[in-house]
């Protein structure tokens, strides 16, 4: 835990939160800041700034975690015809809050929240640029 870190305090029991779930490896509560009503985060109860520091068992476990509450949002009486998993990870990625976690976001038509993609996107990439990509990322996976 860290005492600046508001996800830590919540865990602590130091800060307000609308508890939904807990157990032994993440805590899920309401965001303080909703996209829609439901909108949950599930976080590692563990302090980890970003995803590289949660440890494996428990990144897998937050998304089970997830996939549990999105079921859950699902069957109850909010108006949820799907959901958004997401994790920013990094401050280039949305990140605001820096103890990793994951968004389970109830969705419906007009909501008003979306993916904007940017100019160019529907174009593709060629077989040769994906190959190349592909292969950069497999010389750091062979370090693993």
């Amino acid at each position: 835990m860290t005492n600046r870190c508001t996800f830590c305090r919540i865990i602590a029991g130091q800060a307000e939160a609308s508890f939904v779930y807990r157990d032994e490896f993440v805590t899920a509560f309401m965001d303080i800041q909703p996209i829609n009503p439901g909108h949950l985060l599930v976080v590692p109860n563990r302090h980890a700034s970003s995803l590289s520091e949660v440890e494996d068992h428990v990144c897998g476990h937050m998304f089970i975690v997830g996939r549990m509450l999105a079921l859950a949002l699902r069957q109850s009486e909010l108006r949820c015809d799907g959901v958004n998993l997401f994790l920013s990870d990094g401050s280039a990625a949305g990140q605001d809050v820096f103890h990793s976690h994951l968004h389970v976001v109830p969705r419906f038509e007009g909501d008003g929240f979306g993916f904007h993609f940017p100019p160019g996107y529907n174009k593709g990439a060629s077989r040769a640029d994906l190959d190349a990509v592909a292969s950069k990322v497999r010389v750091v996976l062979g370090e693993y």
